[in-house]
């Protein structure tokens, strides 16, 4: 059996996408398991060794560039290459109508959400075959039912996101027991206050562990610099590619992050998460896992650092 997954984006959502990876695997075990990403986080897939070929697409890069010959140039050969294989199901667990519309580039029979359950309805009049699956569950379940129904496989498997961190991805942060803090993410609505952090990462300094902040960008870096600043021995990394956050998560002992897509990728790691929601709501897309994992606050109501040093405590024991 040849299948491709349809799931490009956003980070915490290729996440979630992962046990969908293993569920097929323990159905099928001698099926070819193809997936199409954003290219930005084709690297997520890539640590699955289910995953037989990623297929990357740059939907966002090339938004932003149509008026240049280069773009339509990689559009015709994205088209070939997602075209180049006949898969027996094109299953697209996104539901959007750009990932149906990708999906609907490749030779098979599509499968999606029905209209009532996609997060865009008229992404359905691109299935073959759609479900109708329930809205008021978490999103990683929402992947698994929708596969489950549309391979006809149980739907009580365990949950498994099938990665591990990557060897040989170590950059040159410190030794000794790591706490990761992710302050940064897409909103400014979804910050967490400086001074909690600040008050969190001098915490856990106290408990002989060493925070490290990793950035994204010039904005994101000025303001870990001035939460590590106020804690002696936390430090904020070079920029790390996809792949070593990866492997820094992995050797830490505690992640804590605001509501962004490293907090899931650490869940899915089964590394000892906290997330923090200010402006957004957990229940339906918060952190989730087998290991331990906390989804603290929600919109309107931040959590205070002294909530959050308490389950740290609980992580850490």
């Amino acid at each position: 059996m040849r299948i491709l997954l349809v799931k490009t984006s956003s980070l915490g959502d290729v996440v979630h996408n992962l046990p969908v990876v293993s569920d097929l695997r323990r159905s099928f075990p001698g099926a070819r398991i193809d997936w199409c990403v954003e290219e930005a986080f084709a690297d997520i897939p890539r640590l699955h060794p289910g995953v037989d070929k990623v297929i990357p697409v740059a939907i966002r890069r090339w938004r932003k560039n149509l008026g240049r010959i280069a773009t339509w140039r990689e559009l015709r050969d994205f088209r070939r290459r997602i075209a180049a294989e006949d898969y027996d199901v094109v299953l697209d667990t996104q539901g959007l109508l750009k990932s149906a519309l990708i999906a609907r580039q490749a030779h098979g029979q599509r499968c999606g959400y029905a209209a009532e359950a996609a997060r865009e309805p008229f992404a359905a009049r691109f299935y073959d075959a759609s479900f109708v699956i329930p809205r008021n569950v978490h999103a990683v379940q929402r992947n698994r039912w929708l596969a489950a129904a549309a391979f006809d496989y149980p739907v009580d498997l365990p949950l498994d996101y099938g990665i591990a961190p990557p060897a040989g991805e170590r950059s040159e942060w410190p030794a000794g027991p790591l706490a990761v803090l992710f302050t940064a993410t897409s909103r400014d609505d979804k910050l967490w206050h400086e001074a909690h952090w600040c008050a969190v990462a001098g915490a856990l300094r106290e408990r002989r562990l060493t925070p490290v902040l990793p950035v994204g960008n010039s904005f994101e870096r000025q303001r870990a610099e001035r939460i590590a600043a106020s804690v002696a021995g936390a430090v904020v990394p070079p920029s790390l590619s996809l792949r070593q956050v990866a492997a820094l998560i992995g050797g830490a002992k505690l992640v804590i992050g605001v509501d962004t897509g490293l907090a899931h990728l650490a869940a899915a790691l089964r590394v000892p998460t906290i997330a923090l929601y200010i402006a957004t709501e957990p229940s339906l897309t918060g952190v989730y896992g087998s290991g331990f994992v906390r989804n603290l606050g929600c919109t309107g109501a931040a959590p205070s650092s002294d909530e959050v040093l308490a389950v740290a405590g609980q992580a850490l024991r």
